[in-house]
């Protein structure tokens, strides 16, 4: 059985009242495991709120779990998260990055992990423990070998494994050089403030070390957004939709829009049905749409799996 480290948070920075980023050090200063971009690690924290699963029917649910004096449970939980930072930055800073969101059930219920992580900014208690055995097969070596394109859809926190691949990439290709493989991220979020890592990816892009082309969205625009020849508009899987001539998922979403100086024949060679692979993470409802476009029109599809 792989051992269970101690570890602790050294920064956390929100970009909103759900969303976060934050970087995890062992201990005793130890480095981590060596990784892949994709891959993931098991994190612990030992007073997350506890739930039940409580089945009614066919339909599953999770409510909390309440002692004798109807107060909820806390108690050790542990949860596989994507690594956000690039293995390079591993290497080097001996710290793990991740991008995470407060969850939250439709009943209201948060995610037991996420509630106790996102109390450390209140609480001061830094502690998150860690697995110390990285795993997963999201890796660009196991689910793109061989082809001429790679296309990345990611939505919310499900950036992360791909923002691991592109800042690696980015620094292999400055140290090696870069491989013919072209790589174009898709990455949609709800405001122009939760686009995290945007600047960080539009600088990897104008280096022109390798063929990337990132097409930034946001799914709530303001009149800034709109304004803004950087930004597209729309959810990922309706900016891919867009891309191959399909016509939005849902009746009221936002119309896909391409950013103003991402033009759509430029995408269109980039994801030529035959040469492309779509890979995807975040939303399960957005990664199934995808999944649905890629078919349509031909694509192999690579999804995360949890």
């Amino acid at each position: 059985m792989p051992e269970i480290r101690q570890g602790r948070v050294v920064d956390w920075h929100k970009f909103s009242p759900s969303l976060a980023i934050f970087r995890l050090v062992a201990l005793d200063g130890a480095a981590f495991p060596s990784f892949e971009g994709g891959q993931s690690i098991a994190l612990r924290r030992y007073d997350c709120l506890l739930t039940k699963k409580v089945k009614e029917g066919t339909d599953v649910r999770y409510v909390p779990d309440l002692d004798e004096h109807g107060t909820q449970k806390r108690g050790q939980v542990t949860h596989s998260y994507s690594i956000a930072s690039a293995p390079f930055e591993s290497a080097q800073g001996k710290h793990l990055e991740f991008y995470v969101v407060l969850e939250r059930g439709s009943d209201g219920v948060l995610g037991r992990f996420t509630e106790s992580l996102f109390r450390i900014e209140t609480n001061g208690d830094d502690r998150v423990d860690y697995v110390e055995r990285i795993v997963g097969d999201f890796t660009l070596a196991k689910r793109a070998a061989g082809l001429e394109n790679v296309l990345m859809v990611g939505t919310g926190t499900g950036l992360a494994p791909f923002v691991a691949m592109i800042k690696q990439l980015h620094f292999d290709a400055r140290r090696d050089g870069a491989s013919r493989t072209r790589f174009t991220l898709i990455y949609a979020n709800r405001t122009y403030e939760e686009l995290a890592y945007h600047r960080e990816l539009l600088d990897i892009e104008a280096s022109n070390a390798f063929d990337f082309v990132y097409v930034p969205s946001v799914s709530r625009p303001t009149e800034r957004d709109r304004a803004d020849r950087q930004i597209g508009l729309g959810r990922a899987n309706n900016v891919l939709r867009h891309i191959v001539g399909l016509g939005p998922s849902e009746a009221n979403a936002v119309p896909p829009k391409l950013p103003a100086d991402r033009p759509l024949t430029m995408l269109l060679e980039r994801t030529e049905p035959s040469s492309t692979v779509v890979l995807t993470c975040g939303n399960p409802g957005g990664m199934e749409d995808i999944a649905w476009t890629a078919a349509h029109v031909g694509m192999r599809f690579e999804k995360e799996d949890w």
